[in-house]
């Protein structure tokens, strides 16, 4: 009887290992095919790097023009720090934001020249294929916050110059470009068109922006806009980076986290979910 029980019990354990193995073995796959898209939308950059200048004018002229004009006034409310500092980190996500909002347009465009429908055939995951191409909206938008932050030093911002917080701020501008190259994708997918892709994508990006804490603070806005904020995904990045760069406590940062790492789940998982439907 107890001989029984034992091989029950190490029977019971080896199904246990052999499920824990297969779940990993399928995470590794998961993530090695995520990669293998990321590295394959990172080539493209490479092949035109203009992009990433031409990208970088419209934030570096907030931060010079814009910026600078209104640490003149002084009539926004920053704490203890001057107005260009304090809206370096909203440029640095909306930097992030423009570049991965229209991600979706790539996939149009490869669907257009007949690219996308190949890539579907592969025995690779959808969700793969997303968190892949996700991945490397993190790239570009990485490529094109480094010029930012560059051009910051050189203009004399302070920032809390700290590997730490420098790490800390580029995991977040990642999670950032997931969070909008996902919705970006599950807006193509829907619309399937550049034209209707462009008039949605324009549409919804300047209110993403101001309606954010970017450029001024949450407290400062009417009522009804710092709802709008509060359920904004921009805020809680904005919010995080502000902390890290300028080196503020971040009283939620726990609570930051966890709500745009949900974020990040649901919008992959509804573009996954919706991504065949572009070739359709």
């Amino acid at each position: 009887m107890n001989c029984d029980k034992s091989e029950g019990a190490f029977s019971a354990l080896t199904n246990e290992r052999r499920h824990s193995f297969s779940i990993l073995s399928k995470f590794i796959a998961y993530m090695a095919n995520s990669f293998t898209i990321a590295e394959m939308e990172i080539r493209k950059l490479r092949h035109d790097p203009t992009e990433l200048f031409t990208r970088a004018v419209q934030p570096a002229l907030w931060l010079l023009v814009f910026g600078q004009a209104f640490s003149k006034v002084r009539a926004i409310p920053t704490g203890n720090v001057n107005y260009q500092t304090f809206m370096t980190p909203g440029i640095l996500a909306q930097s992030m934001m423009f570049i991965s909002i229209f991600y979706g347009l790539s996939i149009i465009w490869d669907k257009d020249q007949g690219i996308l429908q190949k890539l579907i055939a592969l025995p690779v995951p959808r969700f793969a294929f997303v968190t892949g191409k996700a991945l490397g909206a993190g790239v570009r938008a990485i490529s094109q916050v480094m010029i930012i932050l560059f051009l910051s030093l050189l203009i004399g911002i302070k920032l809390h110059w700290s590997i730490v917080n420098i790490l800390m701020s580029v995991i977040t501008i990642i999670f950032g470009a997931i969070i909008f190259s996902s919705l970006s994708m599950t807006i193509a997918a829907i619309v399937k068109t550049r034209e209707r892709f462009m008039g949605i994508g324009q549409v919804i990006t300047m209110p993403l922006f101001f309606a954010s804490n970017a450029i001024y603070p949450i407290e400062i806005m009417p009522h009804w806009l710092q709802i709008v904020a509060q359920i904004n995904p921009l805020s809680y990045i904005v919010e995080l980076l502000r902390g890290y760069l300028l080196n503020s406590p971040i009283p939620n940062a726990g609570l930051d986290w966890l709500i745009i790492i949900f974020i990040t789940v649901i919008l992959q998982l509804c573009a996954a979910l919706l991504y065949p439907r572009i070739v359709v």
